[in-house]
């Protein structure tokens, strides 16, 4: 995504206020739907039920961390022009790049499972579905990835907001039906946590709200605006993408309120403290509301929080493997190896736990979430803070303060959960075969996280410059290429043979040879090969020899023709090989997409078996 969308939205130096900050707007919608997919959900829904408007506070203060860290993360990508991933792979050696990857890449897992659970959620309330199908439906979005991609940024960002807004207006809807107590809801602000759940929950709040993906996604979004590399421009593309961090993120603090507001209204204050799951809130919707119009706009809230998600998701997970690893891979590819992973633990889930266990699963994934955070915000924190990276732009001290006691309270929650939990698993007589590992993994991890939140204050922050995706590119030195002497041809007597012959005699002298190649195709040629003699071998054995006579008639003189039988890519290619051929050329009949999975690809198969050129004519 990167190579292609940088600098596409083109900002005019005529533009005035409001246009100017119109054209900066966009990038932070994507992120913030990070900020209301289906893990927030699972996780409100689960405050709400359980501490009525307690944890409103949690929700609050992840959002002011969120505001915080992605505006840090679109100012770095803006002045450095690099992402969050590119810089940590410019500044840390190759070993901690490839962990730091795969905890991201874990996270991005994490994120999807939520994504797959979540619209599976929502294709059952609004078509009734099962859950195990809505799960494998979810793998074939991949297509609508493939059409979203191909409309360019801004109608991409439109499409988001049109999400945003389907999911906000729905919330809003069903807050006014469930009446909720604004007292108490005031009340929600006061910080408490009143038990180990709670912080359990909390953390996952915390963690289903600011996403560590978000973060490279931002640092890579903001660059698709063509502002001016000056102080001043640098300056007004910091301000105006604050302004729509603060304006996008508010927004999704308005829906993660809601939701919780949502169950605390309905579930906790009814008597219903133990809804903990999507699935659970949608049955008792209506029977406690009664009111037949929430789960249906629930339904379609939660599928359109899947989807928007799932899209954001997808361009994160390209960004830091480019970034870290300088591998990219097609988006539809790479949408359907992270859909893969998510969906085989969703279906394990609902196949040996059952449906109700899915939105365990689901706060499960945004604790993960949690827990891989700090991983992302240290060296966020670091480069930022660093003279030599932003020069002019770097970080006040009262922003480095504030962004380092925020770092520390995720930290130190991360820290207690994880005590928790292996305190229980120990003194619940769980085997040593199950804490051991994770225990020594944690002391692994621990460690890294120490490594690298001590390390630049040890040494500076260095940073080199990335390899490109095309690596060290150097003009390489030109060989002299000899007039082709043995020109192979592969004619399917159709309208495309005229360039194909055009392009051949055009490019033959006086001691090149044509090779005029024609495979046999038809079932009768598939089973008997060379044996076969119906009309059609005889029919295009006589037009390969009206093409010689045509040939030799404008003074091309050496012409053979080779008919071959069967599967046309591997028959093509053994000819060419064969014949010792300097060159090959094509005609194209244009189609793509279902039409090459109905009528092949010749091209792309006979490539991979031929050290020779292909001249592809049109």
């Amino acid at each position: 995504m990167k190579e292609n969308s940088n600098s596409t939205v083109k900002i005019s130096k005529e533009y005035g206020f409001f246009k100017r900050l119109f054209a900066f707007i966009g990038p932070a919608y994507l992120v913030s739907v990070g900020y209301m997919d289906p893990g927030n959900w699972a996780t409100d829904i689960a405050g709400g039920s359980k501490f009525g408007y307690k944890l409103i506070w949690v929700i609050l203060l992840s959002n002011i961390m969120a505001i915080i860290f992605q505006s840090l993360s679109a100012k770095l990508g803006i002045v450095t022009g690099k992402d969050l991933a590119q810089a940590c792979s410019s500044h840390y050696n190759k070993g901690i790049n490839v962990v730091l990857w795969i905890l991201c890449e874990i996270a991005i897992i994490a994120t999807d499972i939520a994504e797959v659970l979540g619209s599976a959620i929502g294709l059952y309330l609004v078509f009734g579905i099962p859950l195990i199908y809505g799960v494998i439906i979810t793998g074939f979005d991949t297509l609508v990835l493939l059409l979203i991609n191909n409309l360019g940024v801004r109608k991409m960002e439109a499409f988001i907001v049109m999400l945003i807004f389907i999911i906000g207006a729905s919330f809003l809807v069903e807050i006014l039906i469930s009446k909720p107590d604004f007292h108490g809801i005031a009340l929600g602000f006061v910080p408490s946590i009143p038990n180990k759940d709670a912080l359990f929950i909390g953390i996952g709040i915390i963690g289903a709200t600011i996403m560590p993906h978000n973060l490279y996604l931002h640092s890579s979004l903001v660059q698709t605006r063509d502002i001016e590399r000056t102080n001043s421009g640098i300056r007004q593309a910091i301000k105006f993408n604050f302004i729509d961090s603060i304006v996008a993120l508010n927004l999704a603090f308005f829906v993660n309120a809601g939701i919780l507001i949502l169950s605390a209204a309905v579930f906790y204050r009814s008597g219903n403290y133990g809804v903990d799951n999507i699935l659970q809130a949608y049955k008792l919707l209506q029977p406690i509301l009664g009111s037949k119009l929430a789960p249906i706009l629930f339904g379609i809230a939660l599928l359109a929080a899947g989807q928007s998600s799932t899209i954001t998701g997808t361009y994160a997970g390209q960004i830091v493997m480019e970034g870290f690893i300088n591998l990219r891979l097609q988006p539809w590819v790479r949408r359907l190896i992270t859909r893969i992973l998510a969906i085989i633990p969703a279906v394990f889930t609902i196949l040996y736990y059952g449906e109700n266990a899915a939105g365990s699963l689901l706060v499960l994934s945004q604790v993960i979430l949690s827990l891989q955070l700090a991983f992302a915000i240290i060296p966020l924190i670091h480069f930022v803070s660093s003279k030599f990276l932003m020069k002019n732009f770097v970080i006040t001290v009262k922003t480095k303060i504030l962004s380092w006691i925020l770092a520390i309270i995720i930290i130190v929650l991360n820290v207690k959960l994880v005590i928790d939990i292996l305190s229980d698993w120990i003194n619940g007589g769980a085997s040593v075969f199950l804490y051991i590992p994770i225990l020594i993994l944690c002391i692994i991890l621990g460690t890294l996280l120490m490594y690298i939140m001590v390390e630049p204050f040890v040494k500076k922050v260095s940073y080199r410059e990335n390899k490109s995706i095309h690596e060290d590119f150097a003009m390489p030195d030109i060989d002299e290429v000899k007039a082709y002497k043995k020109i192979a041809l592969a004619l399917d007597f159709s309208a495309n043979d005229k360039a194909i012959l055009s392009h051949a005699v055009n490019i033959a002298n006086n001691d090149s040879t044509l090779i005029l190649i024609h495979v046999v195709e038809s079932v009768g040629a598939n089973i008997y090969g060379a044996n076969i003699e119906d009309s059609e071998t005889m029919k295009d054995e006589e037009m390969l020899q009206n093409y010689v006579e045509a040939l030799k008639s404008i003074g091309i003189n050496n012409v053979v023709t080779e008919i071959g039988y069967g599967k046309s890519a591997a028959v093509l290619s053994k000819i060419v090989n064969k014949n010792n051929a300097d060159i090959i050329i094509f005609g194209t009949h244009g189609h793509r997409g279902i039409y090459d999975l109905l009528f092949g690809t010749t091209i792309d198969k006979v490539r991979h078996r031929v050290k020779v050129p292909m001249l592809i004519a049109k």
